[in-house]
């Protein structure tokens, strides 16, 4: 019997040949595209997301495209994206600033007026609702060869001890030594002199002057008009005492690199009527501070670049939200700038060491527990690599009634190549706590992500092993930390690096989106200028790819502290736990606001009721999401609940 091929069988065999044939041309090609191909099929199977969980792309119309740096998840549900000027120049020049309100339930986006550049401005959470937003961008930094016009810092001296002296902006400083002319470019307040009197006899000994800092520069350009050293500087347009009591002393004025400047402006953001409103000013202008919600509700505000570019001398300050108006703390408290610092339970403060970089690289940097009230800061002492803090990421892991740390990762001071694939962990109700290290990543990584998941992990993703991503060395891995088991678990891996300006934060239906990069370069070999990336990936974690999860209704939408609500479900009989979690405000891999606080929970006839502890330094008044979650560890959606 001849037997004769389909048509089916003669064209598989001569797509065969054909294959064969490409693969003998250009294997590694075929190669590549079949494990593309093969790669995409299993990343979207069923078992495989259910395993590892998935990334998408967030599907951002171009108009609404912004180069994000800051995020706050709003308690209407909705998220606040805020770029400023993005760290673009033009921008900058253009005062084209920026912010984007993207609401998750109906992938709508509306731009909002922002009235400042806040791009590394500060923000936190308020017990009302809002988003409070401090400081950001004087000027753009001018790197060494841009700096046309010699200028520094200028100290100006008052020895007047009965009244201060307000420079206006154009005060005129020639050297009495130099004989070169300077220009300030803001006005200045300087403070009256203080009286110093003998503590036993009460005899007056001496007055110490007032101090005002101020940026000033050369009236015209070139190097001649650099000065040399120190020199003391006569102020012009001053008169009778004045003329003596008032000077300035400078260090040398020159054409070297000068850093950003910071504002002094807030603003309240109000998720309601979606739109900045104006509050009193800081006392200190600030780039890169960070703020950090006290017990009371009050908002601490602190480091930061001034207005002339040097860091604030320790000068912290305080915002009441209900008068709107900012107190010097009156202790002198010195950090690099974007400290991680945190409320304990206790009502003091935990410093991690994080940090995102500006400052004396020996002076701040210790992490360790801070008591407002006295000043006195006992430093925590373990750290394996402490040279190697700045770019970590901390966080505070579940529950809060814990007060455990871990610090993921980090680098060395400013562009070191230096990397730690380290974490770190604290428990700092040990009465000496310290420092141990705990599981560790791959490999060195600066930048990572780090979000508080509803079922008591934590997703770590992101990050680049150089300093911004140099020779294209971002880590395109997640994994999930277990704070039960100390260890990390590989999960889906993202699509895009994230490095320098990129953050993530938890949405209320359980995922988690990742935003921001900002390569110094985009290549390999470092030669071509990196661009910032406006992508966004939604992370969907394991536990929303399971048949069904559980769900509340019926319940109140405010909870006193101490206080406790019902809630029904269905679902009751399996439901195991249930938690706060207070939502991100996020910038420079620093989120000092994210918390889960464990609440008491009991099971009713058609449902559960959960009670809120009363400590109001575990439970800052705000708003909240309320998830609970099942015995295979599945958290329903979030549950907005305000605590008042």
């Amino acid at each position: 019997m001849n037997y004769r091929p389909s048509r089916r069988t003669r064209r598989l065999a001569i797509t065969g040949v054909v294959v064969l044939a490409l693969a003998g041309m250009n294997g590694p090609a075929l190669y590549r595209f079949g494990s593309e191909q093969y790669h995409d099929y299993k990343i979207n199977r069923p078992e495989y997301k259910a395993e590892n969980g998935h990334w998408d792309f967030l599907d951002v119309p171009s108009e609404f495209r912004i180069n994000t740096i800051h995020a706050a998840l709003l308690h209407t549900g909705k998220v606040l994206l805020i770029a400023g000027s993005g760290n673009n120049q033009k921008n900058f020049d253009a005062k084209k600033f920026e912010s984007v309100l993207w609401d998750p339930k109906t992938d709508s986006y509306k731009m909002i007026p922002t009235p400042k550049d806040m791009f590394c401005a500060g923000h936190t959470q308020l017990p009302d609702g809002k988003l409070l937003v401090a400081g950001g961008t004087k000027r753009y930094e001018k790197l060494e060869g841009d700096v046309t016009k010699a200028g520094g810092l200028m100290i100006v001296h008052n020895e007047d001890p009965d009244a201060p002296k307000t420079l206006p902006a154009g005060t005129i400083f020639t050297g009495k030594k130099n004989g070169k002319t300077y220009v300030s470019k803001d006005p200045v307040l300087v403070e009256k002199a203080k009286k110093i009197f003998d503590k036993q006899t009460g005899r007056f000994l001496r007055t110490e002057a007032g101090l005002g800092r101020i940026y000033v520069e050369a009236k015209a350009s070139g190097k001649k008009y650099e000065s040399g050293t120190e020199d003391n500087y006569r102020i012009h347009g001053l008169t009778g005492t004045d003329a003596k009591n008032v000077y300035g002393i400078a260090q040398k004025l020159a054409l070297d690199k000068k850093d950003f400047q910071g504002i002094k402006e807030a603003y309240e953001f109000d998720p309601v009527a979606e739109k900045y409103i104006t509050v009193d000013p800081m006392n200190e202008a600030r780039w890169y501070p960070t703020l950090t919600t006290l017990e009371d509700g009050k908002v601490l505000s602190l480091s930061g670049l001034d207005e002339i570019g040097q860091i604030v001398p320790g000068k912290d300050e305080i915002y009441d939200p209900v008068t709107k108006k900012w107190e010097y703390t009156g202790v002198i408290r010195k950090f690099p700038t974007y400290p991680a610092i945190f409320l304990m339970n206790n009502g003091k403060l935990f410093y991690s060491g994080s940090n995102a970089g500006y400052g004396p690289a020996d002076e701040g940097r210790e992490p360790g527990i801070w008591d407002l009230k006295t000043n006195k800061f006992k430093k925590i002492p373990g750290l394996s690599d402490p040279d190697r803090m700045e770019t970590s990421a901390t966080v505070r892991l579940p529950p809060a009634q814990d007060e455990k740390y871990m610090v993921i990762g980090g680098g060395g001071v400013g562009e070191s190549e230096k990397s730690s694939e380290k974490s770190r962990l604290v428990d700092l109700k040990d009465p000496n706590p310290r420092f141990k290290d705990g599981d560790s990543l791959d490999q060195g990584t600066r930048y990572p992500s780090a979000s508080l998941m509803p079922d008591d992990t934590v997703l770590i993703t992101g990050g680049s092993n150089d300093y911004r991503g140099r020779g294209g060395s971002d880590i395109l891995e997640a994994r999930l930390y277990d704070a039960k088991t100390g260890k990390y678990r590989r999960v889906a891996d993202p699509a895009v690096g994230r490095n320098y300006h990129s953050g993530s934060l938890l949405l209320p239906d359980g995922r988690v989106m990742i935003f921001g990069s900002d390569s110094l370069y985009s290549d390999k070999d470092n030669t071509r200028p990196g661009v910032f990336e406006q992508r966004i990936e939604i992370y969907t974690p394991p536990y929303l790819f399971r048949d069904a999860r559980p769900k509340l209704s019926g319940g109140p939408t405010t909870i006193e502290r101490g206080g406790t609500a019902t809630f029904k479900s269905a679902h009751a009989a399996s439901i195991k736990d249930a938690k706060l979690m207070r939502p991100s405000a996020v910038t420079h891999v620093t989120d000092v606001d994210q918390r889960t606080v464990a609440l008491e929970l009991k099971k009713t006839k058609d449902g559960i009721s959960v009670t809120v502890p009363k400590n109001r330094a575990l439970v800052p008044s705000g708003y909240y999401m309320l998830f609970v979650t099942d015995d295979q560890g599945t958290p329903s959606e979030g549950v907005w609940i305000e605590v008042p």
